[in-house]
């Protein structure tokens, strides 16, 4: 089948001249993980994604990275270098795109430009729908599975996901996993100060109701993995049909699925194992 047979023609676009802030508002409109940065003759010149904007909630780096979002214009927040296919293209070349690069989408261009777009999601539906029965779950999950306590902080997290080149942290309690954590949840996350766009430590100084004792004790708090993560994990077994995992990523909405056997963690599969599987 060709890029054309499966790929997405609403393409979702801004400006580059336009601020981070509307990124981040076309996404939660439209249910998006992604939006195309086009110049004024609307060709596109840069992406933005989740992971994107998950980078900029660290609020490490250069004094731009620190200021309110809607004062960021999105030229310095997006990925540029587009990699791109034409619509005739064999989708098995979509696929070995997207791994060597690690990216989850690429916009489609022909002659006259931007004709769509095609994802990881676009290619979970193709395999589900012509894959059924090629392979087990165990036979394409990650192994290594990482994880966080449910106490870490938001900037550790991202700190994991950007160390070990991964999107998908599973949360525990006492060895047991309580929620997943996404560049969604992460870039879409409620934020404490609006005047730098991440969350910021709260501090308050308590004194004794007698007032005899001045020491004053600091108890500082931030938003951590618990208050962020996606609880209800679903999870599938190791046997099951790869297939199912897929649909049930797609019904979800979610990009991965932690890996059981006898009620032990195994493994993750997410939406890049799967579409690996495509041959």
């Amino acid at each position: 089948m060709k890029v054309e047979d499966v790929m997405s023609d609403e393409v979702i676009v801004m400006q580059e001249n336009q601020q981070v802030s509307y990124a981040r508002n076309l996404m939660l409109k439209h249910g998006l993980s992604r939006v195309i940065i086009v110049d004024t003759q609307r060709k596109p010149v840069g992406i933005v994604t989740e992971k994107d904007l998950s980078r900029k909630m660290r609020g490490n780096g250069p004094e731009w990275k620190r200021r309110p979002i809607d004062k960021i214009l999105i030229s310095r927040a997006m990925t540029e270098g587009l990699v791109t296919i034409k619509p005739s293209e064999d989708i098995q070349n979509a696929v070995e795109l997207m791994l060597k690069n690690n990216i989850s989408s690429i916009p489609v261009a022909d002659d006259d430009g931007l004709a769509g777009i095609i994802t990881k999601t676009d290619l979970l539906n193709f395999y589900k729908d012509k894959y059924s029965g090629k392979w087990k779950v165990s036979e394409l999950m990650s192994k290594n599975v990482l994880s966080v306590n449910e106490n870490h902080s938001i900037a550790h997290v991202i700190g994991v996901m950007e160390e070990n080149g991964i999107s998908k942290v599973v949360v525990i309690r006492d060895n047991q996993p309580v929620g997943i954590i996404t560049p969604e949840n992460i870039s879409f996350a409620s934020v404490e100060d609006p005047e730098i766009g991440v969350a910021r430590e709260k501090i308050y100084f308590i004194r004794n109701s007698d007032g005899k004792d001045k020491k004053n004790f600091r108890l500082i708090s931030m938003l951590t993995a618990s208050d962020i993560m996606k609880g209800d994990v679903t999870m599938i077994n190791q046997d099951e049909d790869a297939a199912k995992a897929a649909e049930t990523m797609l019904r979800e909405e979610i990009g991965g699925l932690p890996v059981v056997e006898d009620e032990e963690i195994v493994g993750i599969i997410t939406k890049t194992d799967l579409i690996r599987g495509i041959q």
